[in-house]
């Protein structure tokens, strides 16, 4: 018996515990909307959105920036910059550990990445809020660096598109974090009296101070399906009026039905619909004319 156990049972719990170890974490994704379970690298291809439900998935700053502008040309802007625990806050735990926190968890040194580059060819500035990254929250540095990006476009004269996804204003700043509402409000009412095209793309969720400023000055407003967007969190709301909402309050496709947004796109459709959009804002040819003409060349 005991030569069974060493020669068969335990070689065998062995190669099993092998096998178990060899598979990667993160291989398997469940759909939080209708629970399929999704094989990452497949999901991946859809740009995750689940192929079953067509449930838009929330993603990272970057993959946001990577699947949208072209592979080449691309310049990060503000990228020194940094957040600073000026007003020393603490809501329990020190803002300046919940920073450190959230840069070891995202890798990004705050809420708001901007890049420069091109869009099937054409110029352009892009600026991406990072949602995992204390909530896409603004504060003196997203600011900042959107208002970098503002000027970029200002001084190229080429378009810009924010895609916003955030819970508003970043409460450890204080009014320092408000006056960021200003500021991006500001820089946008330039960017429209010199006549240079902003698309605000709003992507679940955003609200509060975000959605109060930048995210709804766009000369053209476009929600992915079934995004969040508002001031206040429904419930929030319902607990105020004493009230039940309506049915899909607050996500995009209400919002488009009462004319709040323009338009809503599926992400597979972004770049190539904002593409032809912001080339017939500018007055330049859409990446359909561009290869017919190169065809008859």
């Amino acid at each position: 018996m005991s030569n069974w156990l060493v020669d068969k049972l335990i070689p065998s719990i062995m190669r099993s515990e092998v096998k178990k170890s060899s598979v990667p974490e993160g291989l398997w994704h469940k759909c939080p909307s209708c629970e399929a379970v999704l094989y990452r690298p497949e999901l991946e291809k859809t740009l995750d959105v689940c192929p079953k439900c067509n449930h838009h998935m929330r993603i990272g700053a970057r993959a946001r920036i990577d699947i949208f502008l072209d592979a080449e040309g691309r310049a990060e802007l503000g990228a020194d910059l940094e957040p600073v625990d000026r007003l020393k806050f603490r809501d329990g735990k020190k803002y300046k550990d919940r920073l450190t926190g959230a840069q070891k968890q995202t890798g990004e040194k705050d809420a708001l990445i901007s890049m420069s580059g091109t869009l099937m060819g054409m110029p352009i500035v892009v600026s991406a809020f990072e949602f995992s990254f204390m909530g896409g929250s603004m504060g003196a540095i997203v600011g900042e660096r959107f208002v970098r990006a503002a000027n970029y476009a200002l001084e190229h004269r080429c378009p810009m598109v924010c895609f916003s996804a955030s819970g508003g204003a970043r409460m450890q700043e204080a009014l320092i974090s408000l006056m960021q509402m200003a500021k991006t409000s500001a820089v946008l009412a330039r960017l429209r009296e010199e006549g240079i095209p902003f698309i605000s793309v709003l992507t679940d969720p955003v609200y509060g101070g975000v959605s109060a400023s930048l995210a709804m000055l766009g000369d053209v407003i476009v929600g992915e399906p079934k995004a969040l967007i508002g001031f206040a969190g429904p419930r929030v709301i319902e607990q105020t009026v004493r009230e039940k909402l309506p049915e899909g309050f607050q996500r995009s496709e209400f919002l488009l039905e009462h004319g709040a947004i323009d338009l809503i796109i599926s992400r597979g459709e972004l770049r190539p619909r904002l593409a032809r959009l912001l080339a017939q804002m500018t007055g330049q040819e859409t990446p359909e004319q561009a290869r017919e003409a190169a065809a008859v060349a």
